[in-house]
């Protein structure tokens, strides 16, 4: 029937008016009904948000403060920005990077603005609070007054199917199993979590029809999170090495309620923390909002916003090559130790990789409309900054050095322009230069100047280190397993190598982007130089390096076997190639996790899977601390004259006093063989050096005795000591 539409009559003194018809004015109407909806929705989560809050709700509070905090202020400036072609795994991503960056630029602001008007704490939980919501509050009017349709949320249709209730159990188990090895020291759970793991990944590759690719970012998800827990949430405290640093500057900054962005400390690492918003204002902001004690921020809160950086990279490599390319190449990146063991004791690249994989993902995301694209690249640039240094400078050389090639090729990119890579330059430098007394910008000249330094030890292959050399096949495995491992290891480099030299070589057209392609080969320079710069792989860590790097190389690795499949056989090349990267991948990540030391008693590095059996290495070679070393380290600055007492510990000692304890590194002295005890001075004993025989990297027991002759014990909990030259009257 032929649908009829009737003239609005027009007024002489108006202009005149379009002709509608029915349907058109419904849709309006439908349009501004579902812009209701939304602002509906956000009141009614800011509503919650207040109500468990101000309440205190246990538990409650945290988790709907988390999600309110984590997703929303993001949501809502990607609907300011117009950025309506994403998909629904993008907009989770984008809205919680935008988030993440919001809080410390928010937190940034207050700071700033409420020390003017004389507010000691502008870090405290009210000023905070009225930010946040009053920014909600008018990013949702603003949205519901354009009328838009707002599409919140796309569930991808897989349902609560039996497969999907086992994934969602891997992150269960491993919680499960964490507190009982807490408790009992039994990893029974774990690794019964790290095995089905390993098979479920089997089956994903084996079988499309039982596993379906829709899964793939539920898998990821639920992997990564049971992989981060399993180690985060073994021991009730902060563990790893830089951490304690940042601990401690995050302490200090919610202990006076502000951040001195000119403090000025005589420890040049102290410096670099502090200007790295990522540890001296975000952790403030979740664990004032949330009620939640730093530890667990440290612990829970920031593994749980690095979970998402292998959704990011899957949906970057899902553009440009496969899904099931994507899924295998995320997998090789989760399945390297560095992943789960040595990123749990870094908070700030745990949130500055988050920003990392987010600004790639912009940049090479052709659909994303570029007015919205290049907001969100400087957004994430400067959160990227403020973060974590030394990745904000590795982000610069690859950006740099791309734009660089694409103007010898003549290629454009409609993101990445010289404009942008500027302004990058000048909010990176002029950060680290006016922050912290320049503590960032001299950390940066001492590197450099140690690399140019070292320069003249290039022949010699120890100055690389001993990783770079373990990396090359250059350091001999301590046990045949051992051996076994680094060879499985091996394989995925030379698989990486084969991938990315017959990409180079025959230039296959539509596997990866040209863009991917050139930051792929930018990374591989960056790999050369760490192999060939003496130095230069220590600047942060040649584990870490690699990490980083595998966010381009990873694909690669499928390229490999891909190719080694071919010469077996033409016919079955993907079957093939599905089991080679089986058999690599599986046996793989079952060393890196520990799983075979453990099952066969061999000596493991893994404290999840045999801390029961491991002595006292975890405190003394991986940054863990013990209950009673905590307990002692708090009781001596509220008995003692910290200011005026000259402390010494060994390692395992000195993390927790300055972690827990709240003493800065320059109070407290090494205690070795040669400390000689000056009056009212004290010693500080860990559980593990008492437990243990007092036997330590730097001390033997008997030392220990000489060092504390005419000292008296003051303090003892069953565990740690404390001890104090007295001077005989």
């Amino acid at each position: 029937m032929e649908k009829y539409c009737f003239e609005i009559e027009e007024n002489k003194n108006l202009n005149h008016a379009p002709i509608r018809s029915f349907t058109e004015m419904d849709a309006m109407n439908a349009t501004k009904l579902k812009s209701r909806h939304f602002l509906l929705v956000v009141l009614s989560l800011q509503f919650m948000f207040y109500a468990t809050t101000f309440f205190d709700v246990p538990v409650a509070r945290q988790v709907v403060g988390f999600l309110f905090v984590t997703f929303v202020p993001g949501f809502i400036i990607i609907k300011l920005l117009k950025l309506n072609e994403l998909e629904a795994l993008e907009t989770v991503l984008l809205s919680v990077g935008l988030s993440v960056a919001f809080l410390m630029l928010a937190g940034l602001l207050v700071n700033e603005l409420c020390s003017l008007f004389g507010i000691v704490k502008p870090l405290s939980l009210t000023p905070l609070m009225i930010i946040l919501n009053n920014f909600i509050l008018v990013g949702g009017i603003l949205v519901y007054l354009r009328s838009e349709n707002v599409k919140l949320w796309d569930a991808g249709g897989f349902g609560l199917s039996p497969l999907v209730l086992v994934f969602i159990g891997l992150p269960i188990l491993s919680i499960a199993g964490a507190l009982i090895v807490n408790t009992s020291g039994d990893s029974m759970i774990l690794l019964f979590m790290i095995l089905s793991i390993a098979v479920l990944f089997a089956l994903a590759i084996l079988s499309k029809k039982l596993v379906p690719l829709k899964l793939y970012p539920l898998i990821i998800f639920m992997v990564t999170i049971a992989l981060l827990f399993h180690s985060s949430l073994v021991s009730n405290y902060i563990h790893g090495f830089d951490i304690h640093s940042e601990y401690y500057m995050f302490k200090l900054t919610q202990i006076n309620g502000y951040w001195d962005s000119n403090a000025y400390f005589p420890n040049i690492e102290y410096g670099r923390y502090n200007s790295m918003l990522s540890v001296v204002m975000l952790p403030v902001i979740y664990s004032n909002v949330l009620n939640m004690e730093g530890t667990w921020v440290l612990k829970i809160v920031f593994p749980l916003i690095f979970s998402l950086v292998p959704l990011a990279l899957y949906q970057m490599w899902q553009k440009t090559t496969e899904k099931k390319i994507a899924f295998i190449s995320v997998f090789l990146l989760m399945a390297e130790m560095t992943f789960y063991t040595e990123m749990i004791g870094l908070a700030r690249q745990m949130v500055a990789e988050l920003f990392f994989a987010l600004l790639f993902l912009v940049v090479l995301n052709k659909k994303m409309n570029s007015t919205g694209g290049k907001i969100c690249f400087v957004i994430f640039s400067f959160a990227l900054v403020v973060s974590h240094y030394g990745i904000a400078i590795i982000f610069f050389f690859l950006i740099s050095a791309a734009w660089l090639c694409m103007q010898l090729f003549r290629k454009k990119s409609k993101t990445l322009t010289l404009s942008l890579i500027l302004l990058f330059f000048v909010i990176m430098f002029s950060w680290y230069i006016c922050t912290s007394s320049s503590a960032p910008f001299e950390a940066m000249m001492q590197f450099e100047d140690r690399v140019y330094n070292s320069l003249s030890d290039f022949f010699n292959p120890a100055s690389r280190g001993t990783e770079v050399l373990r990396g090359l096949g250059m350091e001999s495995p301590p046990s045949y397993l051992n051996m076994i491992s680094r060879i499985f290891a091996y394989a995925t480099e030379f698989f990486i190598l084969i991938g990315f030299t017959t990409l180079m070589i025959k230039r296959k057209s539509g596997f990866l982007a040209q863009d991917y392609v050139v930051f792929s080969s930018i990374s591989v320079v960056l790999l050369a130089m760490c192999i060939l710069l003496p130095s230069f792989a220590g600047t942060m860590g040649m584990t870490r390096f690699y990490h980083i790097i595998l966010f381009f190389l990873a694909p690669f690795f499928f390229v490999g076997c891909e190719t080694f499949a071919g010469f077996l056989s033409k016919q079955k090349t993907k079957f093939y190639t599905s089991i080679l990267v089986l058999i690599v991948l599986v046996p793989y990540f079952l060393f890196q996790t520990n799983f075979v030391y453990e099952v066969t008693g061999s000596e493991s590095w893994s404290p999840p899977l045999s801390g029961y059996r491991m002595g006292p290495r975890p405190y003394f070679e991986m940054g863990y601390v013990n209950e009673k070393d905590v307990f002692g380290a708090t009781w001596l600055p509220e008995n003692l004259d910290i200011k005026h007492t000259r402390i010494y510990a060994d390692f395992s000692g000195r993390i927790a006093l300055y972690s827990y304890g709240m003493i800065s590194r320059e109070e407290i002295g090494k205690l070795t063989d040669t400390t000689v005890l000056s009056p009212h001075e004290v010693v500080f004993l860990s559980t593990a050096d008492v437990t243990y025989g007092m036997v330590t990297l730097t001390l033997s027991n008997t030392t220990v005795f000489s060092i504390l002759n005419c000292s008296n014990m003051i303090y003892s909990n069953g565990g740690c000591c404390v001890y104090k030259y007295e001077v005989e009257d």
